[in-house]
């Protein structure tokens, strides 16, 4: 039997409870400190590691809102491949989840494992950072879900709640998201005082939104 939560456990518990159920998506570490009264986000990521310790919830490294409770682990119906094809994601509302159901402009009738690793969405390209490379405006991206990235692949990043395509780079706590356009500067992080999550790794584009997939 796990170990009694502290009254100050408890309310950080509820309140990721309550922010997941209302939002569908788990609050950042600065999110639980405004809520609560603590002084900074370490103090919440302190709470978060007694909590896990304790079972209640698990932590993924490396990510601002990456908090699951036991329940998701054993639910996959969120993963599932819609039988319509891949879900068109067009603007993301900031804040809320890519996959939220308001953002799935329609459905392109790709299997998920055309692509390799397999996709679970394509994303609407908006604008020519990434032209240097072939991903257009109107282009759709493929993408695969996943927090774990390595150096130097295209990546589709949270930064403060807007949603970006970028090259990854990281070295210690800076992260550096270049486009591939010398017209664009490259936006540089600072993991210490800046937020980034991401959603997931481009695997494939389709050009122009309808034409040929290319993998």
């Amino acid at each position: 039997m796990s170990r009694p939560l502290t009254s100050r456990q408890q309310n950080v518990y509820d309140f990721i409870v309550k922010t997941m159920h209302e939002l569908g998506y788990p609050p950042t570490r600065a999110e639980i400190a405004r809520a609560l009264g603590f002084r900074s986000p370490n103090a919440a990521e302190e709470h978060l590691r007694a909590l896990e310790r304790k079972g209640v919830i698990r932590v993924i490294r490396g990510t601002s809102r990456g908090i699951r409770l036991p329940a998701q682990d054993n639910d996959t119906s969120a993963l599932e491949p819609n039988s319509e094809g891949l879900p068109v994601i067009g603007e993301v509302a900031a804040g809320s989840p890519i996959l939220a159901a308001e953002h799935i402009d329609r459905y392109c009738p790709l299997p998920p494992d055309y692509f390799t690793p397999r996709a679970d969405y394509l994303l609407k390209v908006r604008g020519l950072s990434m032209k240097d490379i072939g991903i257009l405006e109107g282009d759709l991206l493929a993408v695969h879900r996943t927090e774990r990235v390595r150096d130097g692949q295209i990546v589709v990043a949270r930064l403060e709640d807007e949603v970006t395509v970028k090259r990854f780079h990281r070295q210690g706590h800076r992260v550096v998201l270049e486009a591939e356009n010398a017209e664009f500067a490259p936006i540089e992080v600072d993991l210490r005082h800046q937020e980034l999550e991401i959603e997931g790794i481009g695997v494939g584009v389709i050009r122009g939104g309808n034409g040929q997939a290319l993998g």
